[in-house]
């Protein structure tokens, strides 16, 4: 096992990957910008480094600078957490180069996966069901003479987007011959990478992914399902797990998929494949994620299992200790992702801070009182996570830990959240992918 680890990460998942070492007996390391010199995985890491100014792509962004203070700490792995490097094939890369473990897969294995057309080349060849789309597009004019084969509505994908970036809608020809040469202006600008591809746009479905850990001799077991459909222009809103239109049928089915594309890759680590579910219970492959994922407490919750442990003990060379049959969903449970609101409102001192308590409520957050919110990163400040036994006893606690909630000085989506939670189409479970598009959001 590691004695050492860095975390090349901010917030509130710096804070939880710190929490975690710390009980495994692992002495960690922070690295933190200019920014950040007062956030709270700093003050709780055993040792911290300044990496660099405000601007991510000058300090967390910077490879060099993470490598840097990773051998100068002595660190033996560094953790990415997700975002930032956590799936750079040429990060994971660096840091085999230089003897430290990268904790997530190999470089071979993220970058299969996160090309995208590669990635559906490789399920395609594992007999995994991928959604009709075409290969990378040259021009405009290939775009065109594969949307009329396919049939619109499409989307317009960047090859390196992730998080919901780098994709658009698209109605007709017209609209087509708009949107290419500005969608891989903007892929270019935002990935380094401006390819782009073509895929059918299905309507209407379920965004269901499923996590999966993988060890070094060759065990894939899948950890059950979480429901992300509560989207806003492909940003996850809310989570739950498990998912109410997913069965012990669907479950197998998805669970075999997800094994055999891990061993089409040689995957080694934490992972999550997502999918699209129709109405008729026919899954679609869209991509793997190849890192520790935002709403990973929910399936902590059903499981019982602490994934981030888990993914440093796979990365230091220990086998599971349990199978697939182990696997067990007990309860529900809900994650809601609470936002601090763009711009000067969303802004300012955390003045007065109450998290709420009681059984199998958890709200995963970096914020503490008197903590100046950055304006450099992501918006996200806290999850706020609930189990019960029923999806309405989640329900109920879930909106109770909302009312709960206070965070004064910032203006965040609290009463947004407790709006959905009240919402026929989302307690009935029937909700979709389009739902917060179909109601203006």
């Amino acid at each position: 096992m590691f004695s050492r680890i860095l975390i090349a990460n901010r917030g509130e998942i710096a804070v939880r990957i710190i929490r975690a070492c710390k009980e495994m007996g692992i002495q960690t390391v922070a690295v933190f910008s200019q920014a950040d010199s007062e956030a709270l995985h700093v003050s709780l890491a055993d040792e911290s480094l300044c990496i660099g100014p405000a601007q991510a792509a000058k300090s967390y962004l910077n490879k060099e600078a993470v490598l840097s203070a990773a051998l100068l700490s002595h660190a033996q792995a560094i953790h990415p957490g997700y975002g930032f490097l956590s799936e750079d094939p040429a990060f994971s890369a660096l840091c085999e180069e230089k003897g430290l473990r990268f904790i997530g897969p190999s470089a071979a294995s993220i970058r299969a996966m996160g090309d995208k057309d590669e990635a559906r080349r490789t399920m395609q060849a594992a007999g995994v069901p991928v959604i009709p789309g075409s290969s990378l597009l040259s021009d405009a004019d290939e775009a065109l003479a594969w949307a009329k084969k396919i049939g619109y509505p499409i989307l317009l994908k960047a090859r390196s987007g992730g998080g919901g970036r780098g994709i658009r809608k698209i109605e007709s020809d017209e609209e087509l011959l708009r949107a290419f040469p500005l969608a891989s202006a903007e892929a270019q600008s935002a990935f380094g990478d401006g390819a782009l591809y073509l895929e059918k746009y299905l309507f209407p479905v379920k965004h269901i992914e499923m996590q999966l850990i993988a060890d070094g001799q060759g065990n894939v077991v899948c950890l059950g399902e979480r429901e992300c459909s509560m989207q806003i222009k492909n940003q996850k809103v809310l989570e739950e797990s498990p998912s109410l239109k997913v069965g012990v049928g669907i479950r197998k089915k998805m669970e075999e998929v997800c094994q055999r594309a891990a061993n089409a890759v040689k995957y080694e680590g934490l992972g999550t494949i997502e999918f699209l579910l129709d109405q008729n219970g026919g899954f679609y492959f869209m991509e793997m994620n190849t890192r520790l994922q935002v709403e990973h407490p929910v399936t902590e919750f059903v499981t019982g299992l602490d994934l981030v442990k888990w993914q440093i003990r796979v990365a230091a060379g220990q086998p599971l200790d349990f199978t697939q049959s182990d696997v067990r969903l007990s309860g529900h449970a809900i994650e809601c992702r609470v936002n601090a609101l763009p711009g000067e409102k969303g802004a300012g001192r955390v003045e007065l801070l109450h998290i709420p308590g009681g059984p199998a409520v958890r709200f995963d957050t970096a914020l503490y009182q008197g903590y100046a919110l950055s304006p450099f990163y992501d918006s996200m400040i806290g999850k706020l996570v609930v189990h019960a036994q029923t999806r309405e006893e989640a329900l109920r606690k879930m909106h109770a830990a909302l009312c709960e909630l206070v965070i004064e000085g910032l203006e965040h989506n609290a009463e947004f959240q407790i709006a959905l939670l009240n919402e026929p189409e989302f307690l009935s479970g029937e909700y979709t992918t389009d739902f917060l598009q179909r109601r203006g959001k």
